[in-house]
């Protein structure tokens, strides 16, 4: 007996996108070792929404994968029992938002996602980090970040980064240009 691999067939048939269209959030642990699992089941999501340029859903792929990691890295979601929640959206009928939310910033670094702007360009060729939100910020048409939670005495329980992209008409030409992207050729 031969064992001949089956072609796999889609769970889903892709559908045409529609304003106010979402996909079910998806909850990880905060762990860089789930970024593979947030980027397959993005692929899968993705593959939900009919006419979807290939080379945009590889780009919101790793736009979602950076900012995996910098959730992870840069707050209380890579501590022990941390998670990082995805969500993925179409508040309008051509445009796709992603976004990322974290457990809340940690003591030791205070801070918002904010693409580094004090280094020189010899910095940037030896800096190992920090280069995530700038290939978010090149890549998206549009990208920011909000608290969860808009109350004062809330402040720190948890941050949303988010990207939008703006869907062309299938098999039309890619061109996310965010607005640092002319400067960073």
């Amino acid at each position: 007996m031969t064992i001949v691999p089956r072609s796999r067939v889609p769970f889903h048939t892709p559908t045409p996108g529609f304003e106010g269209r979402r996909w079910p959030s998806r909850v990880y642990p905060g762990d860089l070792a789930q970024a593979a699992w947030v980027r397959e089941d993005l692929r899968a999501d993705l593959f939900r929404l009919e006419g979807l340029c290939p080379d945009l859903a590889e780009t919101v792929i790793l736009c979602a994968s950076e900012m995996f990691a910098n959730g992870v890295g840069h707050s209380l979601s890579g501590q022990p029992g941390g998670r990082l929640v995805r969500t993925l959206a179409m508040p309008a009928a051509r445009t796709l938002h992603l976004s990322v939310v974290d457990d809340g910033t940690r003591s030791d670094t205070p801070t918002h996602p904010e693409i580094p702007c004090q280094r020189t360009a010899a910095e940037w060729a030896e800096a190992e980090r920090g280069r995530g939100l700038l290939i978010v910020d090149a890549l998206a048409a549009r990208w920011g970040s909000r608290a969860v939670v808009d109350f004062p005495f809330c402040a720190g329980l948890g941050t949303a980064v988010w990207a939008e992209f703006t869907l062309g008409a299938p098999g039309a030409p890619l061109v996310p240009l965010g607005p640092l992207a002319a400067a960073y050729p």
